[in-house]
C-alpha cells in the first residue's frame, strides 16, 4: 500500500460472512512507462460476491482489472486466482467486439468450443438472457445485448472469477438493471465478480463490497453502507468524494468492513 494510505483493519464497522478468497493481490507494482499506477497494492476478492472498483478517472480501475485477468503482467508482486480447469478467469473489456455477421448462438458456440468438453450453448444463452435473440446477428444487437454477449463469453467454462470492465456504461436504466441481475446471479452461483464502474447508484443497489481507488492507492474497502457510515456521508457518492481527491488534497483514508483484503 502507498505510504499515503492509513487504512486500519481494526476500523471495520460490520462483520462480513466468512467466504473463501478467490483473488489475492499481493504487493502489486505497475507502471505505464515512467508513470506509476500502483505501488505495493494488496487486496483480496471473495468468492460468491460482487466487488466493485470505483474511483476517479485515472485511478487505476481498468488497469487493476486487466492485471487480475492476466491481460497485463505486473512489474512486481503477485496476482493469485483460485480455481482450476481450463479457464479460471473470464474477462469482459470495456468495448467488447465480436464478428458482426455471426449470430449470437454461433458466437457463443465458438467460445464454448474452446474449453475442454465444450459447454451447453443454449443453457449459457438462457443464463444471461439472450435466448430470445439467439439467432440474431451480432451487428443487429443493441449495446446492452452486446454487453450481455460479452458476459456470456466471459462466463464460458464457469471460471471462478469474472472480471467485468464497465459492463453497464452508456446503457439505459432498464438494461442496466438487466445486466446487474445477470451479474448478481453469477455471483450467487459462487463466482467472484470484480466490476469497474462509475455508476454509484448501481453499486449501492447490487454490490456486496466496494474498493475505492484513488491515484493508485486503495483508500477504503467495505459495503456501500460501511463506507457511508465510516465517512458520515448521506449518500455513496458523498462517501466516495470524501475518500478520494474530491474530498481534499489527500482524500480521507479510512477502513470500512475490511476482511482479509488489505495489508500494509
Amino acid at each position: 500500500m502507498s505510504e499515503h494510505s492509513t487504512i486500519d483493519p481494526t476500523d471495520a464497522s460490520t462483520e462480513r460472512p466468512e467466504r473463501p478468497t478467490a483473488v489475492t493481490v499481493e504487493g502489486l507494482d505497475y507502471a505505464h512507462g515512467d508513470v506509476s499506477v500502483f505501488a505495493d497494492l494488496s487486496v483480496g476478492v471473495d468468492a460468491g460476491t460482487v466487488t466493485s472498483v470505483v474511483g476517479p478517472n485515472g485511478s487505476g480501475k481498468s488497469t487493476l482489472l486487466a492485471l487480475v485477468a492476466g491481460v497485463l503482467e505486473p512489474d512486481a508482486g503477485t496476482v493469485t486466482v483460485a480455481g482450476d480447469g481450463d479457464r479460471t478467469v473470464g474477462y469482459l473489456a470495456q468495448r467488447p467486439e465480436f464478428r458482426p455477421q455471426f449470430t449470437v448462438r454461433r458466437t457463443v458456440g465458438f467460445y464454448c468450443s474452446l474449453v475442454a468438453g465444450g459447454q451447453d450453448v443454449d443453457a449459457l444463452l438462457d443464463r444471461v438472457g439472450l435466448t430470445p435473440v439467439a439467432d440474431r446477428r451480432v451487428g443487429a444487437l443493441s449495446g446492452g445485448m452486446v454487453r450481455l454477449l460479452g458476459i456470456a463469453q466471459a462466463a464460458v467454462g464457469d471460471p471462478a472469477v469474472l472480471v467485468l470492465d464497465e459492463p453497464t456504461s452508456g446503457l439505459d436504466p432498464e438494461m442496466t438493471r438487466r445486466v446487474a441481475g445477470v451479474v448478481t446471479d453469477l455471483a450467487e452461483s459462487g463466482a467472484a465478480v470484480l466490476v469497474a464502474t462509475h455508476d454509484l447508484h448501481l453499486v449501492d443497489r447490487f454490490v456486496d463490497r466496494v474498493l475505492v481507488l484513488d491515484r493508485g492507492t486503495l483508500r477504503s474497502t467495505g459495503s456501500p453502507a460501511d463506507l457511508r457510515d465510516a465517512t458520515g456521508a448521506d449518500t455513496l457518492d458523498g462517501a466516495i468524494a470524501a475518500l478520494t481527491r474530491a474530498g481534499g488534497s489527500d482524500g480521507v483514508a479510512v477502513s470500512a468492513g475490511l476482511d482479509g483484503g488489505v495489508s500494509r
